[in-house]
């Protein structure tokens, strides 16, 4: 059977690479998804893997997707940029990326199952510029993918093992104390194993052409995800959880909003040398101190087939775990 014609069970995905989509790939697969995995470079997926068939290219080229789309029965969307040395680049992948997807599959003869990973940011695009091409990426789907049974899942926080993000943070507390933001905002959380378990429970078994979603999710749904703490996290009770993890006091440092802006300007100045996409923000300032991130609106959780299965505090054990055994703490 050629690759253009594939068995039942057939997901593309984008975004394998990274953090998300790594832990995606490896859910799907053990599900008995076969995947078709979009990777930048020949050997980007560090070697074969069964039942993952690497399609080299990008978001830019059309042919590359027309290859990883063609006769996939799903495709699952989790590529897109988080950081950028220009606003215009977050528009040109999260927006652009997302519009060329959503075409090629819409083209098909038999349209492939659309499921977009986005993120609890675009509901507030006002606030940065990678919020506002979220939310650009979610109105292509909308507008675009006529003809497609497409949802959108937006996970808030995201952490766990291979996390670059997080990493910093959980390295101050694996030493005992913790930079955080002055604020009195709240946010919700979900554990990496987590969404992926979710994005594996709403597609539904492989070979069963009348998946999990097609009865219980509405088509055109957006979904918020988080691990069911129902009223979010404070930096306080993120630091509690710490101190039980680690049976010893974390110091905090709370940082104002004006000590932040300085230091977002020395990092966008320094991005500017170096060539690199800077680790902070203005964007990133205005998302850390915006105060409500509480995912509460058609929770995926309030279906029946998915639960979250890993809390913060047992999610924080495991990814220290992880990163203590990884050497990176």
């Amino acid at each position: 059977m050629t690759e253009t014609t594939p068995a039942p069970g057939c997901v593309a995905l984008t975004g394998a690479t990274g953090f998300v989509g790594g832990h995606i790939l490896r859910q799907l697969t053990a599900a008995g998804w076969r995947v078709r995995a979009l990777t930048r470079r020949q050997g980007g997926l560090g070697g074969p893997a069964p039942g993952v068939t690497p399609v080299t290219g990008s978001l830019e080229s059309r042919d590359a997707l027309a290859a990883l789309v063609e006769g996939a029965d799903v495709v699952v969307h989790c590529a897109g940029l988080v950081a950028a040395r220009r606003s215009s680049a977050f528009d040109q992948v999260n927006r652009d990326g997302t519009a060329r997807l959503v075409e090629t599959a819409a083209a098909q003869p038999v349209p492939p199952r659309f499921l977009l990973v986005s993120s609890l940011a675009a509901r507030e695009p006002q606030v940065s510029p990678y919020a506002a091409s979220k939310y650009r990426g979610e109105e292509t789907l909308r507008k675009e993918g006529v003809g497609l049974f497409w949802q959108v899942l937006r996970p808030p926080v995201v952490y766990g093992p291979g996390d670059h993000a997080t990493l910093d943070l959980f390295r101050q507390i694996s030493k005992g104390f913790a930079v955080i933001p002055r604020t009195r905002g709240r946010f919700s959380m979900i554990y990496v194993e987590d969404l992926a378990a979710a994005v594996v429970a709403l597609l539904g078994p492989p070979a069963q052409n009348a998946p999990v979603s097609h009865t219980t999710v509405p088509r055109a749904s957006v979904l918020e995800i988080d691990d069911g703490k129902a009223s979010g996290y404070s930096w306080a009770e993120v630091l509690a959880a710490a101190e039980g993890h680690l049976g010893r006091r974390v110091r905090s440092f709370a940082v104002p909003l004006a000590v932040q802006r300085l230091a977002a300007a020395v990092s966008v100045g320094s991005a500017l040398v170096t060539g690199r996409a800077p680790m902070l923000s203005q964007g990133k300032v205005n998302e850390i101190a915006h105060p409500d991130w509480v995912c509460r609106t058609n929770r995926l959780n309030e279906f029946p087939f998915w639960q979250p299965s890993v809390g913060f505090d047992e999610g924080l054990s495991k990814t220290l775990a992880w990163y203590k055994a990884a050497g990176w703490i």
